[in-house]
């Protein structure tokens, strides 16, 4: 186990995970996703770490992805108020001594909700530490995904399947990639050291998703229904895992 890399994800992953639980204080209704985009932005830096998004090569309009309610993933920030009751995700990589780390949450805004969106997130929540509990050395990437889809359709959620997990380090995305869907010992076999984001993402209706053209990066449910995301960085322990990006 690289020992540099091990304690800068470490490292950043703790930054992260504090950053993204403070934000879920710190969102109220009323607030606009470009106002929390700029908390976010001046929080990072100000934790000492940079700003992933802005190393991309495509660019992207914002330091975080924000999407609400039909909105599943990459959601640009807007000027749109969120209101009581709307389902907001989050998703934040950040940059630190060389090393990636990336988070994601789904959370209400406000006291009000909907008891099936809360379900949702529950469950998806549920199905993300169901895969995270299959990570130890020898384990396979399917032992992982067929874990996540099993809680996903107990759940009597929809599965999506064509945007997925991945290795993170060097590089925001890596090998391999981390379905959300799958079969028990199958794909590639983890090792010590290995660091990978588990991200089960799911829906009320039915999975097909498009990108919407007006930001080019903002992927929405086609049936209209309410998507849901949420993940962790886990690194390979010599006896399981550590998730790198929990609030410490």
């Amino acid at each position: 186990m690289a020992n540099d890399k091990i304690q800068a994800m470490r490292e950043g992953g703790a930054i992260l995970g504090r950053l993204l639980a403070d934000l879920k204080e710190y969102v109220k209704p009323g607030m606009t996703g470009k106002e929390v985009d700029a908390w976010v932005r001046k929080e990072i830096v100000a934790r000492g770490a940079g700003v992933a998004y802005d190393m991309l090569e495509e660019e992207f309009p914002g330091a975080i992805c924000i999407s609400v309610n039909d909105e599943l993933v990459h959601g640009a920030p807007t000027d749109e108020p969120f209101e009581e009751g709307d389902k907001v995700s989050f998703d934040l990589d950040i940059y630190y001594k060389g090393y990636f780390t990336d988070s994601a949450f789904t959370m209400i805004v406000g006291e009000k909700g909907s008891p099936a969106v809360k379900k949702m997130i529950s469950v998806t929540e549920s199905a993300m530490w169901e895969g995270i509990e299959q990570v130890k050395p020898g384990a396979k990437i399917g032992d992982i995904a067929a874990a996540v889809e099993k809680v996903l359709r107990a759940g009597k959620l929809g599965v999506i399947e064509n945007y997925v997990g991945h290795g993170i380090g060097k590089e925001m995305h890596e090998e391999p990639e981390v379905p959300n869907y799958g079969k028990k010992g199958t794909g590639y076999t983890l090792k010590v050291g290995d660091t990978i984001c588990i991200e089960p993402m799911s829906c009320l209706g039915k999975p097909a998703n498009y990108v919407d053209r007006d930001s080019n990066w903002t992927v929405r449910m086609k049936d209209g229904s309410i998507g849901c995301h949420c993940e962790h960085t886990v690194l390979v322990t010599e006896d399981g895992y550590e998730v790198l990006t929990l609030a410490k």
